[in-house]
């Protein structure tokens, strides 16, 4: 199954993605970066022609990740936005980070 096609899950503590796993399923999603220093999470910057389109995605990404209830942390920089993922219950990556990665991806 596709990781677009899944649905996120609460998450038990103890199961967070081994390093074989971060590596894994950061090949499924394009362009998303997998950062391993400190607090493991991925993270992909979006650029816009202007920030209202910047705002706009934002909006879009925000209805993606309230209906999956996993919300990234957002950066915006007036034409870019960088989004950073990661599950705070297992303090680095679970699959629904890259659940939810695959979801914006398809974001149009």
């Amino acid at each position: 199954m596709l990781l677009s096609e899944k649905k996120c899950k609460p998450v038990n503590p103890d199961h967070g993605l081994s390093l074989n796993d971060e590596t894994e399923l950061i090949q499924q999603v394009q362009s998303w970066v997998l950062n391993r220093g400190g607090l493991h999470s991925i993270s992909k910057q979006f650029a816009f022609p202007d920030f209202m389109e910047s705002i706009a995605f934002v909006r879009k990404v925000a209805d993606v990740a309230e209906s999956e209830n996993h919300h990234p942390d957002i950066h915006i920089y007036f034409n870019r936005v960088e989004l950073v993922l990661s599950t705070h219950t297992v303090n680095g990556l679970s699959e629904n980070d890259f659940i939810l990665a695959a979801k914006i991806d398809l974001i149009d």
